[in-house]
């Protein structure tokens, strides 16, 4: 037990894949605002986010970046675009997905508007 332990411990991520910064966004898992708001804090913590979303969740993904993009807190860097293959079960043939990429790094007002943003809800919380 102690040989898989130390094997976990010692285990180095090199996958190209895994992203700190990724949000892989559903449209039925959580509501709208809690991606926008989990957007905001990802280009706080690393200046970028890249939102990633197959098939029905684009919408959600495309209406996430506008958002921020609309609120002056986001720009646009890169979308990307591909059809991914995806299997419902091992042997079962595989479905054509769509898959969309945006990445969003921080506008030069950010800082500044996060930075309302928290005053007014202070200030709001200091009437209450």
């Amino acid at each position: 037990m102690e040989v898989i332990t130390e094997g976990v411990n010692n285990l180095n991520i090199t996958d190209s894949s895994f992203n700190k910064n990724r949000i892989q966004v559903s449209n039925t898992k959580k509501p709208l605002f809690f991606y926008v708001n989990l957007a905001k804090r990802y280009m706080q913590q690393h200046n970028e986010v890249e939102l990633s979303a197959l098939g029905m969740a684009i919408a959600t993904v495309v209406t996430i970046a506008e958002i921020l993009k609309n609120n002056g807190l986001a720009v646009e860097k890169k979308i990307m675009t591909y059809t991914v293959d995806m299997r419902e079960e091992p042997g079962m043939r595989p479905i054509q997905k769509a898959k969309i990429e945006i990445m969003l790094g921080r506008s030069e007002k950010f800082d500044e508007l996060m930075a309302a943003a928290t005053e007014e809800v202070t200030g709001y919380e200091e009437q209450s």
